[in-house]
């Protein structure tokens, strides 16, 4: 006596209904996850130093002011590289701009903004209203040479929730 016969008709049936199922799952998932790559992949803008660059809800322009030694209070280990940052809100909203959002990158090595007060526009962090623009600057501590090219990199604000990242030339750039 068998208790578990299944005709064999039945069993290529439920066969391909499994296979069907199991390709059905496999090409959903590889839907699902193409449109998180589209949707969560870096947008690289490039520009140059003067040129204005929208990162999130804000428009840059990034410019560079020279070098120079610090202050008193505030010596470089290095060189400080100075950059002036005209930045304009263009949402409907207020938003954050702050210097932990500029940073340069050279030979594998992250350079932060540093704040040191040099002047009334050192940016520490900063609201920007709707529709208005500010002049701020800042300084990254660097080992500067002239002859090499130098780019500063600009972020989103996580409450931005943007993927644009915009790499500003500063120096010695190509046009």
């Amino acid at each position: 006596m068998r208790f578990n016969y299944i005709p064999k008709n039945c069993t290529d049936f439920v066969a391909r209904i499994g296979l069907v199922l199991v390709l059905g799952v496999v090409i959903s998932i590889m839907a699902v996850s193409m449109y998180m790559y589209a949707e969560n992949r870096i947008n690289i803008i490039e520009a140059n130093s003067g040129d204005k660059v929208k990162v999130g809800p804000v428009e840059y322009t990034i410019t560079f002011e020279g070098t120079h030694e610090g202050d008193k209070e505030t010596q470089p280990e290095n060189t400080f590289v100075h950059i002036g940052i005209v930045a304009k809100n263009i949402s409907e909203e207020r938003t954050l701009m702050s210097e932990g959002q500029f940073y340069i990158i050279e030979d594998k090595t992250k350079y932060e903004a540093v704040y040191g007060e040099f002047s009334s526009k050192d940016l520490l962090s900063e609201w920007l209203e709707p529709g208005k623009a500010i002049e701020k600057t800042t300084q990254f501590d660097i080992p500067f040479d002239e002859e090499k090219q130098y780019n500063v990199i600009i972020r989103p604000q996580k409450e931005q929730t943007s993927v644009d990242t915009a790499v500003v030339c500063i120096t010695n750039c190509e046009q």
